[in-house]
């Protein structure tokens, strides 16, 4: 009989696991854990030890067949997680706890949902996830780290972890959902007359500056116009100053490349000059659309709404795209079509005082979170 010999290896790079393998394991969750995505966070020094992002992947196999991967990353403070655990941190320094290092699982710089290991199809999920979470909290304890956390997950895998006791913290973020439109004036014919005719006059008000457009997908993506996504990337990012989520180097940018499948781009000229000023950035998939980044060299009004709203929603209702992600942020979303919802990560504290304190008061913040979306909702200023 063959018997099962399970282990688990911690692995440094991506590049030590073969692409094939993971891409087979992942299964086209989303595009932000693809092999290649990730492997140039890294290659591109986006994702280090020294930028706080310290890959962990914790890697199961039988009989030396991978059977899952979880995708870990060890850091050194809360950047670039778009979840703010600062009462987290206040708490375990009130307990003499040390908060960081900690350990993240999601996609790194990407507020995306639908983070969970990544499986060998037609095997034992939850062996396999038990695991994984064994030899991952064993590795936390043994190395004096005070959590784990599960950012952006998605949520039926989420199920599972309250069985291995971690706690669900629900967060907010935005979607626009199809109903079924088929073209833009489908889509405003949703709104009451007075907001039908401000999102109209957002819209008029950048034709009247003589301001176009252009849509660049895969076959128009070169390595100019990923350097111009990045200079205008770091140049709104520095308007922020020490606010700004400046993460992604020049190299990362370059090598989208690979990834311009993927891609979706937005420009900004005038009608008199090819010269783009502004323009937005977007991932796409077969289904789904996620607003990711955006600049402009010039401060013009409604231009924001048109590059990473207006015109990512009129592209995805003319290519049957389901969901828009518009990204993380902004409650003004809401009067532009945009629902509220959960997003829902998971936690587990590797001290008992520290759990004590934070279960009850999540039970509580999670009840407020659900009842500000449920009103935020009701907000959207539809017919």
């Amino acid at each position: 009989m063959n018997q099962k010999i399970y282990k688990v290896e911690v692995k440094l790079s991506i590049k030590e696991i073969s692409k094939e393998i993971w891409n087979e394991l992942a299964n086209e969750i989303n595009p932000f854990y693809e092999w290649t995505w990730i492997k140039n966070l890294e290659i591109s020094k986006s994702v280090s030890r020294e930028t706080g992002w310290q890959p962990l992947y914790f890697v199961a196999y039988k009989n030396e067949e991978i059977l899952g991967i979880a995708p870990l990353f060890l850091k050194n403070h809360s950047y670039g997680e778009f979840i703010f655990d600062q009462s987290f941190a206040r708490l375990a320094q009130e307990l003499n706890l040390n908060y960081y290092p900690k350990l993240i699982g999601m996609s790194p710089y990407s507020p995306v949902n639908g983070y969970q290991f990544l499986y060998k199809q037609n095997k034992d999920k939850k062996e396999i996830t038990n695991l994984l979470i064994n030899h991952i909290e064993s590795f936390a304890i043994t190395n004096k780290i005070l959590s784990c956390n599960f950012l952006y997950i998605d949520e039926s895998w989420g199920n599972h972890l309250k069985s291995l006791g971690y706690y669900e913290w629900i967060n907010s973020s935005s979607e626009w959902r199809s109903n079924g439109e088929k073209t833009f004036d489908d889509f405003l014919s949703r709104f009451n007359s007075n907001q039908r005719k401000n999102i109209k006059k957002e819209r008029k008000s950048i034709a009247k500056q003589d301001i176009k457009v252009e849509i660049f997908n895969e076959d128009d993506i070169n390595q100019e116009i990923l350097k111009k996504m990045h200079n205008f990337y770091e140049q709104h990012c520095s308007r922020w100053g020490v606010w700004g989520s400046k993460y992604l180097t020049s190299t990362f940018f370059e090598t989208l490349i690979d990834n311009k499948r993927n891609l979706l781009l937005f420009g900004a000229s005038k009608h008199d000059s090819n010269e783009i000023f502004a323009m937005s950035m977007c991932v796409k998939n077969q289904n789904n659309l996620w607003g990711r980044y955006w600049g402009s060299q010039e401060e013009i009004s409604n231009l924001h709404f048109e590059l990473c709203y207006y015109q990512p929603i009129e592209w995805a209702i003319k290519n049957n795209i389901h969901l828009f992600d518009p990204g993380a942020g902004g409650k003004h979303k809401r009067r532009r079509g945009f629902f509220a919802k959960s997003t829902v990560s998971m936690h587990k504290w590797f001290d008992k005082n520290m759990e004590k304190i934070i279960y009850p008061w999540l039970n509580e913040v999670n009840k407020q979170t659900e009842m500000e979306i449920d009103f935020e909702n009701k907000s959207i200023p539809f017919k």
